[in-house]
């Protein structure tokens, strides 16, 4: 327990800056410590990323094709730049210059080959076995049907010369295979050279040697015949093979070159990537925009690469970048640490936190670069800055809530991304959607509170047109998005909120309402089966909302806390004191028995919280309600009958309470379950014991870790005593009825003989 003034859970800021920030940064434990690191990487890169787009941001966004210019600008410094549209033109057409590469199939001219070696081995065995002429043309003619003329195999056959054709035949075939016939694609050709292509040679050391050949000079399937007689005449071979040579050979001529889209690719992009890009000067105190005159493609573009220059290539500019990013994080740290949300945030919520910057940061780049720009558009309309706010007001804190609605617009307007106008909306919206949600009790509350925020979006949607000039067609389409953001974060979070409140498992305050209900299965059930415990539960929940409504704490979380802190006593009522009439069952065991059974009710209670999936505050207060406490009763009575004893046998599993709702709840049990032990209490009674009763746990520890001051326990016990004076406030003794009052005649005057 602590005991510091109220006025010192806000220091100065010098002083936070100086130990609170540093040491919520240092002793963030590693996971969530990397992940706030990554989300500020990420967001970091994503800023650079932008200032290096090119965009057209920041002094010159009143500029724009086609309009007059307002004001000069003049370069103040000598500056080159890449004209990226010559750069494109000379890049295509380059392209348009590359020619189709085209390769040789080995499998093609193996196969060619191969066929006329069977060819000419056959006709030299039918020769040599002295077949007639007719048996010669029908066996060649059945090994190879339909390929020659039955007129050139008999030419072949009575050739005088016909020992000779062989190897004038090998030389023309190995010039036609190796020159290559081309198989010219119908389609893929018209986007390259049309004039030259490229043969790939592939040597027998694995080389690739690249030869360009002229279209016209390639031979096709169609321009073979052509070629061939060609070359035959040009050769000195005897004129009885030049006869036969094309009816004989050309069935052994077939495309063996082939089209390679992959091959082309690569020499594109070689092309691509050995093209120098086109560089363009600026010279100082060159006039890149002249006042009164319309700003042309070319203007743009210098004007770009002004921008460009003056913020995306400094070094300063970058790291400036960076140290702004960095203090808007460590701004955020600061105001999600326990000085200013009054706990510490648990991993989810710092996973949380952090994925929903960067979200948000990367949505304003990607609106800024897909956004359909027009002059009085902001971009942060279509951007949901209430829906960011409004999840962490409601799982979080609404603390938490309203720095999330400052810093966010501000981490995405000091880049640049957002303009002032855009920085403006997004911050009314921010702001309005963590203030809207204070009190919320109920879902339908979130639908009102978008209703809200699309009002306050379009209000300022209306200021930002009457300071932009707007022309009036363009009110209704922006007042729309701008409601429509509004209501739309609303129904988003309506959607959203029970996964978050399951993942995170957070006691909302729509959670602890349904929570609440005495009628709900749980609770119908706890009073069947231990109706004492349940009036006991009852009992401890007016207290402990009493007394957290007088303190400032969470009085919905300790109400919802108290009436389901005991549900571990549902499996064994009998056992407990305020379920039992006449017969003790204690008195038949151990005392350490009855000690573990007593004790066991916590375990079995929280086991009973995570199966129904009680948020975790609710499922804590279960945990901790008797701390580490010791069960004094059946302790003693050990003493009693044992020499030796394990104090740790009769110790509570659980561990004193951490939060002041939980404390709260401690305390309200043992007074309730105290007091009903005095004899005609009242409120001078039960306030000195209730004394006693907090001093005994302030002494063994108990409230060391629950943050509560000596003022609050004092204000609580104060709460409890007016609570329960109330309760057993003395009544008095109503006098006993005249005999006459009995009888038939003196009944109907009943009602007049009371006070």
């Amino acid at each position: 327990m602590t005991t510091k003034k109220k006025h010192e859970l806000w220091p100065p800021l010098a002083q936070v800056l100086s130990s609170s920030l540093l040491k919520k940064i240092l002793q963030l434990r590693p996971v969530p410590a990397l992940t706030t690191l990554f989300a500020f990487l990420v967001s970091a890169g994503a800023v650079i990323s932008s200032m290096n787009s090119g965009d057209k941001t920041g002094d010159f966004a009143d500029f724009e094709v086609g309009r007059v210019a307002e004001r000069d600008v003049i370069a103040e410094r000598t500056l080159s730049y890449v004209d990226e549209a010559a750069t494109r033109l000379k890049i295509e057409a380059q392209e348009r210059l590359i020619p189709a590469v085209f390769s040789y199939s080995r499998a093609v001219n193996e196969d060619m080959q191969k066929n006329y070696a069977n060819f000419i081995q056959l006709s030299k065995d039918l020769i040599n076995e002295g077949d007639s002429p007719e048996a010669y043309i029908l066996k060649i003619q059945a090994q190879f049907p339909g390929m020659f003329s039955s007129d050139a195999l008999e030419k072949l056959f009575r050739n005088e010369n016909r020992e000779d054709f062989p190897e004038s035949a090998a030389l023309t075939l190995r010039y036609f295979w190796e020159t290559g016939v081309f198989a010219l694609p119908q389609t893929g050709l018209e986007s390259y050279n049309p004039d030259v292509v490229e043969l790939l040679h592939n040597n027998s050391d694995t080389r690739i040697e690249r030869e360009e050949l002229h279209r016209g000079a390639i031979i096709t399937l169609d321009t073979l015949e052509e070629h061939f007689r060609q070359y035959i005449d040009r050769e000195s071979y005897p004129v009885s093979f030049k006869a036969i040579a094309w009816d004989l050979l050309s069935p052994f001529i077939k495309e063996n070159v082939f089209f390679s889209p992959q091959d082309t690719e690569q020499r594109v992009a070689e092309m691509k990537s050995q093209t120098e890009p086109v560089i363009k000067h600026i010279d100082q105190g060159a006039r890149i925009v002249r006042k009164g005159f319309i700003i042309t493609d070319e203007d743009m573009v210098q004007l770009r690469a002004l921008e460009f220059s003056l913020s995306g290539r400094d070094p300063r500019t970058v790291l400036g970048r960076i140290l702004e990013l960095l203090l808007v994080y460590g701004f955020l740290v600061f105001l999600g640490s326990k000085p200013v949300v009054g706990r510490s945030l648990s991993d989810t919520e710092i996973y949380l936190l952090s994925s929903l910057s960067v979200l948000y940061i990367i949505l304003a780049l990607l609106a800024r670069n897909l956004l359909v720009s027009t002059d009085y558009l902001p971009v942060s309309v279509v951007l949901p800055t209430a829906l960011v706010v409004m999840l962490p007001s409601i799982l979080i804190s609404p603390r938490l809530a309203m720095a999330m609605g400052l810093v966010l617009p501000l981490g995405v307007f000091l880049p640049g991304i957002f303009d002032t106008f855009a920085y403006f909306f997004a911050l009314v919206s921010g702001v309005v959607a963590s203030y809207t949600l204070r009190g919320a009790e109920k879902r339908m509350d979130l639908i009102k509170a978008g209703l809200i925020i699309a009002a306050a979006n379009g209000i300022s949607a209306v200021a930002i047109l009457l300071l932009r000039q707007a022309d009036p067609g363009v009110y209704p389409f922006i007042l729309f998005w701008a409601a429509f953001n509004g209501v739309a974060s609303g129904m988003l979070v309506l959607g959203v909120l029970p996964l978050m409140e399951h993942i995170l498992s957070a006691a909302t305050a729509f959670r602890l309402i349904e929570l609440s209900d005495l009628n709900s299965p749980l609770l119908k059930r706890l009073f069947t089966v231990a109706p004492g415990t349940y009036s006991h539960s009852i009992m401890v929940a007016n207290l402990a909302e009493a007394a957290c409504q007088e303190i400032g704490a969470n009085s919905l979380l300790a109400r919802v806390g108290a009436y389901y802190h005991d549900i571990g006593k549902m499996d064994q009522p009998d056992y407990f004191v305020e379920n039992q009439t006449v017969y003790n069952k204690h008195d038949d065991l151990s005392p350490r028995l009855s000690a573990t059974i007593i004790r066991s009710h916590v375990k079995l209670g929280v086991e009973k919280a995570r199966s129904l999936g009680l948020p975790q505050a609710v499922t804590d207060i279960i945990a901790e309600h008797h701390g580490n406490s010791v069960i004094t009763w059946f302790y003693n009575e050990a003493l009693k009958k044992e020499t030796q004893v394990n104090k740790e046998d009769f110790t509570y599993p659980g561990n004193p309470p951490c939060s002041r709702e939980s404390a709260v709840v401690m305390l309200a049990d043992v007074c309730e379950a105290a007091v009903r032990t005095l004899k005609k209490p009242n409120a001078s009674k039960i306030e000195k014991f209730i004394q006693e009763l907090f001093s005994a746990k302030v002494e063994h520890g108990q409230l060391a870790e629950s943050e509560l001051t000596f003022r609050d326990l004092e204000t609580i016990k104060q709460a409890f005593v007016r609570v329960l004076a109330g309760h057993y406030h003395s009544r008095i003794e109503y006098p006993k009825l005249p005999k006459e009052i009995n009888s038939p005649e003196g009944k109907g005057n009943a009602e007049e003989s009371f006070p």
